[in-house]
């Protein structure tokens, strides 16, 4: 039985390590492994310079792609009292200015080929402290006096994670030391973990899916970090490093089986993969079950839960390949960790509704947004916004997507945000934007307008790439003469999806008056 260190605060995962398992390698970058020891130091080293910058409770904004430093950056901030702002790299400008002034960060940590067009935006926070990562930073470590690291409580948030912003704007989802630790508590049960694992982590430090690399070091196993998904490093990775486990999208599984270079037993060593964002295909399935001897596993959750809250297990995975296909659709079974519960539109249980939670690892609410926060939480129900059904074996079912979001390659796109910078446009009198598939990312954005004046997709995509992150940017634009509208009188985008992902045999619930949208030529 591998034991979990005994702690409360997320930096004494790496505190308790290096006085139990000092030599062991804690982390792999680059072909180059560090200690628990060694990172320990050098995560101190950071802290106690913190410690003296600032109040408990200042936000330190970290803007990066995956590196050391990162994750450095992650531990010292929680041991320095500080609150962590990890801002998405791929987003816009403006999207990243809103979002430090939001937070009130007082320093940002970046690489400097993102800091540089963040500071000529107009609305960056000029009274805000910039250290680019790298020769910076370790000047910055020498140039002042240190403190003595201060008393936390678990309570003290750790995080703001920045939502995708199904309204529009992104809520930063407070998350604090209990909430993240019962996160941790929650995942173990799923996906155990061996203090002899190597974990290969290829998703971005700055999302929610960063607390499996928290998870691996609590069990004191190994943590190979890539700066980002390639499939040729990965397999290299798998052959050189001899990795255990990791976490896959559907998408990044599909580059890795289709890569010219790969071999079925370069999975040879891999006990498990887990996977979210997207369902897996089942031909995907079946061709890693029979080529392989890789278990997999699924989770339901989201940034306001800490992690996930329920698992499709390995088990699963064999049952869904050998009779049972449908299973597939299904999130899993909800961890015996976290009350789930399905409520109608007036707050009933009811056989099929929206998912609410109440969990230790729920948020403790949106960072200055009370009005947010009393909506998503109501007597300690976290309130999803997707749509789920539980059948008679437990199994959890996601009907549909309440905050309507698209999910991209792993990524959740609004569509709320990109209609609201689309209305910006003079030539656009009305529009909609619904998720289509797409074989490579799983979906995409899809836009369509009702135009007041001729627009080409090229100034379609310029305008939008001035707000928003370029993945977030629809794929496809289509235009109509009239969007159409439900019994509730919103647009039916139901029916919109239906039309354009069949447009000959649209459904006949479809309103006869309302037009076929066409794509825009």
């Amino acid at each position: 039985m591998n034991q979990a260190a005994q702690v409360d605060l997320l930096h004494q995962i790496i505190e308790y390590q290096s006085a139990h398992r000092p030599t062991s390698p804690a982390l792999w970058w680059q072909g180059e492994a560090s200690s628990f020891a060694e990172l320990q130091n050098v995560v101190l080293r950071i802290a106690e310079r913190l410690a003296a910058s600032g109040s408990v409770g200042d936000r330190i904004a970290v803007l990066g792609w995956n590196s050391p430093a990162f994750l450095h950056l992650i531990y010292s901030a929680s041991a320095a009292g500080k609150i962590l702002v990890p801002l998405n790299a791929r987003l816009a400008p403006a999207e990243l200015a809103h979002q430090l002034q939001a937070s009130g960060a007082s320093l940002l940590f970046a690489d400097r080929a993102l800091l540089q067009p963040l500071m000529a935006h107009p609305e960056f926070p000029t009274h805000l402290k910039t250290i680019c990562l790298g020769s910076e930073l370790e000047a910055w470590l020498h140039s002042a006096k240190t403190a003595t690291l201060p008393e936390l409580s678990a309570d003290q948030p750790a995080w703001i994670l920045y939502t995708s912003g199904s309204t529009g704007r992104p809520k930063g989802a407070i998350l604090n030391h209990r909430s993240l630790m019962a996160g941790l508590a929650s995942a173990a049960l799923a996906r155990p973990v061996q203090s002899e694992d190597r974990y290969y982590y290829p998703f971005p430090l700055f999302h929610v899916s960063a607390h499996n690399v928290l998870l691996q070091h609590m069990y004191g196993a190994s943590v190979i970090l890539s700066r980002s998904f390639d499939a040729a490093e990965t397999i290299k990775a798998c052959r050189d490093l001899k990795v255990t486990s990791m976490s896959l999208a559907p998408t990044m599984i599909g580059l890795l089986l289709n890569h010219p270079t790969f071999n079925a037993d370069d999975l040879r060593g891999v006990r498990t993969i887990g996977y979210g964002a997207s369902a897996m295909p089942t031909d995907l399935l079946q061709r890693l079950l029979s080529e392989t001897e890789v278990g997999l596993c699924q989770s339901y959750g989201m940034t306001e839960l800490s992690g996930s809250v329920a698992f499709l297990t390995e088990a699963d995975h064999q049952r869904a390949a050998m009779d049972t296909p449908a299973l597939l659709q299904s999130v899993g079974r909800p961890l015996s960790t976290a009350k789930i519960a399905l409520i109608d539109k007036d707050g009933n249980e009811s056989a099929e509704g929206e998912i609410v939670v109440k969990a230790r690892q729920c948020m403790s609410g949106y960072w200055n947004d009370p009005k947010a926060t009393a909506l998503a939480i109501e007597d300690g129900w976290l309130r999803t916004g997707d749509i789920g059904r539980i059948d008679d074996a437990g199994y959890l079912y996601i009907v549909d997507r309440k905050k309507d979001m698209i999910l991209s390659g792993g990524e959740n796109i609004a569509s709320r945000e990109i209609e609201n910078v689309l209305r910006r446009h003079p030539a656009i009198a009305d529009c909609a934007v619904i998720g289509l598939p797409e074989p490579k990312w799983g979906e995409c954005a899809c836009a369509v307008l009702c135009l007041a004046a001729e627009i080409s997709e090229d100034e379609l995509i310029a305008h939008c790439r001035a707000s928003l992150a370029r993945f977030k940017v629809p794929k496809q634009w289509v235009r109509t003469d009239r969007l159409p509208l439900n019994a509730a009188g919103k647009v039916d985008k139901p029916l919109l999806r239906r039309q354009l992902e069949n447009p000959l045999n649209t459904n006949t619930e479809a309103d006869t008056e309302t037009e076929t949208p066409r794509y825009l030529s």
